[in-house]
C-alpha cells in the first residue's frame, strides 16, 4: 500500500496554528521563552566558555565582549549637515532690534518661550558674564597708540615695599578709629543711665498697614496669576500713588506681563489735570482716566476695549486673567463694580475692605482679580503722609490733631471757608492761610464738638477733616508735572501749519500712541476757582472731538424708517356717495390736512444742517413717535370726534322733542 500525501491545504493550517518561535533550551509545556530567561536570570545564569576561558556566549541579560568594546564614531560630514550657523552680525541685529521691543509698553512680544530672550538677558547682566569685555569699556584706539587716553596713575611710593607699607599703615589707623568710637559710645550710655529706645524710635503699628507679610502674599498671587495688570491711581496724587517698586519686579521679573496705568477719581480734580498727567504717565505705561461709578461711570467702555484687545492677543489662551493692584483706598473693587455694572466686591470710603484677592468674571474670555491695597516701603514717606495718601482708618488714629497742619498747607484756605463755612481770616486776602489751632477751635464750636468745661474737642474734629480729606470732600490736587519744551514746540509748528492752510502732519502726530477719551465730559464733584480752573490743552481738545465722533458712529443704532400707514377716504368706506370732483368735509379731512403739512415740514427738515455735537456719552433712545406729531394730531382727531358726537346728541334730543 502506497502512504497517502498530505493535503497542502492541512500543512498550511498546521502551520499558521504553531507558533513560530524558535524553541529554547529548558522551554516545554509549562514553562514559554520568557519563564525560562528569568529563571535562569534568578538562578545565576553563567556565561558559556571554551576550553581557553574565553566566553562564546553571555550569560542572561549581560553584553559580551565584543559589544563591550568602545566604539567610535565614524566621522563623517553628514553628522554636520542639519545645523544652523548665525553669524554675529546677523546676532547683534536681533539684539538690538528686540531689545528696544523687550521693554516697550505698546508692543507685546508673543511666544517668548520660542524667542532666545536669554540673549538678551545674558548680555544686559554683568554678572553673568563669562569673560570682560574689554574692549567694549576701553576700545584699543583709546588705549594704545598715538590716541591713547589712558593716564597713568600717581603714586607716592617708587617700590612694592613702600606700597605694602602704606597699606599696613592705613589699615592700622583704620582699626584705632574704630576702637575710639566703640569706647565714646560705651561712655555717653553710662553718663546716660543706659541706651533706651523711646516714642519717637518706635513705628506705631498702624502705619505699618498694608506693609505685611499676608499683603504682599496676597499681591504676588495676584501677579503671578495675571496676565495683564492693572495699577490703579488715584487723581489728586497720581505719582504718590504709584508702586515704583512693584513696577520694577514687574518689569524685572514678569515682563512678559502688560501693565496699565488707570487714574481714578478723577471727576474730583480740573480735567486739565487729568489731562496733564496722561500725558506724563503715557510715555511710560498706557494710561486712561476713569471715574468708577454706577450711573455716571467714565472710561468703563475704553478700558473694556482695551481689555478684549488685549484677549485678542492672547489667543492662545481659553481667558485672560486680569489683577488690579494699587494703593488702599484708591478705588480697585470700585472700579471692578463698575466693569460689572454690579455690587459683586464690597467697597467702603475707607481702606482695609477688601481682605482677601477674590475672582470676578466679567466676560467668558476675562477675568477680574481683586487684590487688598499695599503700600511699598519708602524711607521718603513720613508719617503725615501716609495718613494722606489715605492708607490709615482715621478713627484709629490716637493723635489726628498733629496731621491738620500738613493737610491746610495742602488745601487752600477759600476752599477750606467754603467746605466748613468758617470766614477768611483776611477777606481781602484770600490766599492768607489758616492758623491750624484757630481753625479747629472755630469749627469745633461751630459744631458743637465740646468737652467738659466748654473746651473745644480738638481731636475729633480733627477726625472730621481728615475723613473728609479721604472722602474727596476738600477740593485738592497734586499740580502736574510742566508740559516739556519739545511738546510745546510740536503744538506751536501744528498751529502754524493750521494758519497757513496746509495739513501738515508731523512724525509724532502720526505715531502718537494712547487711549483717546474725551475728558471734557467727565462730570466734576469738586468746584475748583482762580488759577485751577484752566483750558484743556489744544491736543487734548482735539483727541476729545475724535472720541466723540467714534463714540458717537459706536452707539448709533440702524433703524428702519418708519413709513406713516395710509388713512382711509370717504370714497374708500362708501363707495359712489359723493362725486368724484366735490370734495365732501368729513372727519378725517382735517387729519389729511395736518398729514399733508407735516410732509411738507419732513421735506423740508430733510434739508436741515447737521446736529450739534453730543456733550455726553450717552445717547437718548429714539424711535418714530419721538420725531413724529402723533400726540397733537390724536388730540385734534378727538376733539374733532367729541364735537360730532355732541351735535348728533342734541340733533336726537330735538327729533324727540319733536315727535
Amino acid at each position: 500500500m502506497t502512504a497517502s500525501k498530505k493535503s497542502p491545504s492541512g500543512s498550511k493550517t498546521r502551520s499558521s496554528s504553531q507558533v513560530s518561535l524558535k524553541k529554547v533550551k529548558g522551554e516545554n509545556f509549562y514553562r514559554n521563552a520568557k519563564q525560562v530567561a528569568r529563571l535562569k536570570m534568578l538562578n545565576g545564569g553563567k556565561a558559556v566558555r571554551d576550553k581557553d576561558g574565553k566566553i562564546i556566549q553571555a550569560a542572561a541579560f549581560q553584553k559580551g565582549e565584543d559589544e563591550t568594546k568602545p566604539g567610535r564614531v565614524q566621522p563623517d560630514r553628514r553628522w554636520f549637515g542639519n545645523t544652523r550657523v548665525i553669524s554675529q552680525k546677523a546676532l547683534d541685529h536681533f539684539r538690538t532690534s528686540l531689545a528696544g521691543k523687550q521693554h516697550d509698553p505698546y508692543s507685546v512680544l508673543l511666544r517668548r518661550n520660542k524667542l532666545p530672550m536669554a540673549l538678551l538677558d545674558d548680555a544686559a547682566n554683568p554678572n553673568l558674564r563669562k569673560r570682560a569685555h574689554i574692549v567694549e569699556t576701553e576700545p584699543f584706539q583709546e588705549t594704545f597708540g598715538p590716541k591713547a587716553q589712558r593716564k597713568k596713575p600717581r603714586l607716592d611710593v617708587g617700590t612694592f615695599e613702600e606700597l605694602g607699607q602704606l597699606g599696613a599703615a592705613a589699615t592700622e589707623k583704620a582699626e584705632e578709629d574704630a576702637d575710639q568710637a566703640i569706647a565714646d559710645g560705651a561712655a555717653s550710655a553710662s553718663t546716660s543711665g543706659g541706651n533706651f529706645q523711646t516714642h519717637a524710635d518706635i513705628i506705631e503699628p498702624i502705619y505699618a498697614k498694608g506693609t505685611s507679610r499676608r499683603i504682599y502674599g496676597e499681591l504676588y498671587k495676584v501677579i503671578d496669576s495675571s496676565d495683564v495688570i492693572l495699577h490703579v491711581l488715584d487723581a489728586r496724587d497720581p505719582m504718590g500713588t504709584l508702586c515704583e517698586s512693584v513696577l520694577e519686579y514687574i518689569k524685572k521679573e514678569k515682563a512678559h506681563k502688560q501693565v496699565v496705568l488707570v487714574i481714578n477719581k478723577c471727576d474730583l480734580v480740573p480735567n486739565w489735570v487729568t489731562a496733564r498727567y496722561i500725558q506724563h504717565l503715557t510715555p511710560r505705561y498706557p494710561t486712561l482716566a476713569f471715574h468708577a461709578s454706577p450711573n455716571h461711570s467714565f472710561g468703563k467702555g475704553s478700558l473694556i476695549q482695551l481689555l478684549r484687545q488685549f484677549s485678542q492677543l492672547h489667543s492662545d489662551k481659553k481667558q485672560i486673567s486680569v489683577g488690579m493692584i494699587g494703593y488702599p483706598n484708591v478705588g480697585k473693587s470700585s472700579v471692578i463694580n463698575t466693569l460689572k455694572s454690579s455690587k459683586v466686591c464690597n467697597v467702603a470710603p475707607v481702606p482695609g475692605e477688601t481682605k482677601v484677592w477674590q475672582y470676578i468674571t466679567l466676560t467668558k474670555r476675562i477675568y477680574l482679580i481683586d487684590c487688598p491695597g499695599i503700600v511699598p516701603t519708602s524711607a521718603k514717606d513720613s508719617q503725615t503722609d501716609t495718613v494722606l495718601k489715605g492708607v490709615v482708618r482715621v478713627e484709629a488714629l490716637a493723635t489726628p490733631s498733629e496731621h491738620i497742619p500738613t493737610l491746610m498747607e495742602r488745601v487752600k484756605p477759600i476752599y477750606l471757608s467754603r467746605t466748613y463755612g468758617v470766614p477768611l481770616p483776611d477777606p481781602n486776602d484770600p490766599s492768607k492761610p489758616f492758623e491750624p489751632e484757630a481753625f479747629l477751635d472755630k469749627l469745633a464750636r461751630m459744631k458743637g464738638r465740646l468737652l467738659k468745661g466748654g473746651e473745644p474737642d480738638l481731636e475729633s474734629v480733627a477726625k472730621i477733616l481728615l475723613s473728609d480729606w479721604v472722602r474727596g470732600r476738600l477740593p485738592f490736587f497734586v499740580p502736574p508735572p510742566e508740559r516739556s519744551e519739545e511738546l510745546n514746540k510740536a503744538e506751536a509748528k501744528k498751529v502754524d501749519a493750521k494758519g497757513k492752510g496746509k495739513a501738515i502732519a508731523t512724525d509724532d502726530e502720526q505715531n502718537r500712541i494712547g487711549v483717546k477719551q474725551n475728558l471734557g465730559s467727565i462730570m466734576q464733584k469738586n468746584t475748583f476757582v482762580g488759577e485751577d480752573v484752566r483750558p484743556l490743552d489744544s491736543g487734548a481738545e482735539e483727541e476729545d472731538d475724535k472720541s466723540d465722533e467714534a463714540d458717537e458712529e459706536d452707539m448709533q443704532e440702524v433703524a428702519d424708517d418708519a413709513q406713516d400707514d395710509e388713512e382711509l377716504a370717504w370714497n374708500d368706506v362708501f363707495p359712489g356717495d359723493a362725486p368724484e370732483d366735490e370734495e365732501v368735509p368729513t372727519v378725517f379731512s382735517k387729519a389729511d390736512k395736518s398729514a399733508e403739512a407735516e410732509s411738507s415740514a419732513d421735506d423740508s427738515d430733510s434739508h436741515k444742517p447737521k446736529e450739534s455735537r453730543m456733550k455726553t456719552s450717552k445717547r437718548k433712545a429714539t424711535n418714530f413717535y419721538t420725531s413724529a406729531n402723533v400726540k397733537n394730531k390724536n388730540r385734534e382727531k378727538a376733539a374733532l370726534m367729541q364735537s360730532l358726537r355732541k351735535g348728533t346728541s342734541k340733533a336726537g334730543k330735538r327729533r324727540g322733542k319733536a315727535s
